[in-house]
């Protein structure tokens, strides 16, 4: 695939390379592969009479995931998924939003998985590729979803929620894997999401992930586009700035009542 190699490293925590090399590179300090402690990278939630702000009270007990998910078609039931990427959103101690660090794999096609000419074209995956170190679904899902479980648990939050652009196309893969697996105890929401592609149109009047990206002035690399990775770290970006727009926009904070950390004519 084009500014990008078919491998991707067996590792929990990385970010993609500025597009003139396609390599990865590993984030310094960053924690052991795909099994590193949230409370090591996401903050713990201050106590209850504590004014610090907290993502699971911003979001009714939710904690916010980005996903994109890369496939053999658009039958979560008929064909392949191959590609996971998935990122936390965090909250600092001033309420703003920013994306966690990057999870990501390849995955095997399950028995039977039907491959469509036309969607193989579009994302420029070649399953058989032998450098594409993919693994089956059932462990792809324990190393991005156990990891999710934790970060849930960490946050003080209830469930996740999952955050794509055109996110029910992104749960209905991860569900479909689900089932076909049997993996416990799955971390999202079985039909609410977040979707990008709502968010954008009411702040920008965009859809489309590209132009809505530029017009959020997050950047956009068309070489990189349509990885799991690339697409899920721009939906990340993109989600944080327009949730942290609103912020600054909105006196009241309405979200922050419950707690009597209404932010009245505060910047």
């Amino acid at each position: 695939m084009t500014g990008r190699p078919w491998s991707l490293p067996q590792v929990t925590v990385a970010h993609w390379g500025n597009g003139s090399n396609g390599v990865w590179q590993d984030v310094p300090d960053s924690p052991p592969p795909f099994g590193f402690s949230p409370r090591d990278t996401y903050p713990v939630p201050m106590k209850e009479n504590d004014d610090t702000p907290t993502i699971s009270q911003r979001f009714r007990g939710f904690l916010p995931v980005v996903v994109d998910v890369e496939t053999a078609g658009f039958d979560p039931q008929r064909h392949a998924l191959l590609e996971i990427a998935a990122i936390v959103i965090r909250m600092d101690r001033d309420g703003w939003l920013t994306p966690g660090p990057t999870m990501a794999c390849h995955v095997l096609p399950f028995i039977g998985a039907e491959m469509d000419p036309r969607a193989l074209a579009f994302n420029k995956i070649d399953p058989d590729h032998p450098f594409r170190d993919a693994i089956p679904e059932g462990d792809a899902l324990a190393r991005v979803l156990g990891p999710i479980r934790k970060a849930v648990k960490s946050a003080h939050c209830n469930r996740a929620i999952l955050v794509g652009h055109n996110a029910f196309f992104d749960l209905s893969f991860i569900r479909a894997a689900v089932e076909r697996t049997g993996f416990k105890r799955n971390p999202f929401h079985s039909f609410s999401v977040f979707d990008t592609v709502t968010l954008a149109g009411l702040a920008y009047g965009q859809t489309v992930l590209a132009r809505a990206s530029q017009m959020a002035e997050v950047g956009w690399d068309s070489r990189e586009a349509h990885s799991a990775i690339y697409d899920a770290e721009q939906t990340a970006k993109l989600f944080c700035k327009i949730v942290n727009r609103w912020r600054e926009l909105d006196p009241v904070r309405i979200w922050e009542i419950d707690s009597g950390q209404a932010q009245r004519g505060k910047a």
